[in-house]
């Protein structure tokens, strides 16, 4: 069994990342073996609080080079949470604003 630190990795912090957030919306990047129930059970558990769903998405590894070196970035997991209505916020992300 994973613990809830194990499944959510990381917050992802982009401007479109962000810009979900006044709709309580938070993007992570998460285990690649995680399903939605995992992810909804390991957000209310780290950040106390109530989800309303979860999307995921396997987000594919770019084509990068180094000079005549070709090679791929690695795949990673990220899922979009949606915080029910009456849910506090996240704390972390308030900060970020």
């Amino acid at each position: 069994m994973k613990t809830a630190q194990d499944i959510i990795l990381a917050p992802v912090i982009t401007e479109k990342s962000m810009s979900g957030i006044a709709d309580k919306k938070y993007t992570f990047k998460v285990a690649k073996d995680a399903n939605k129930y995992q992810i909804a059970d390991a957000v209310e558990k780290l950040f106390k609080v109530e989800v309303a769903k979860v999307n995921t998405i396997n987000m594919r590894g770019q084509a990068r080079r180094m000079g005549r070196y070709e090679g791929y970035t690695a795949a990673w997991k990220k899922a979009i949470v949606t915080l029910k209505s009456d849910s506090k916020p996240i704390e972390f992300f308030d900060g970020l604003i």
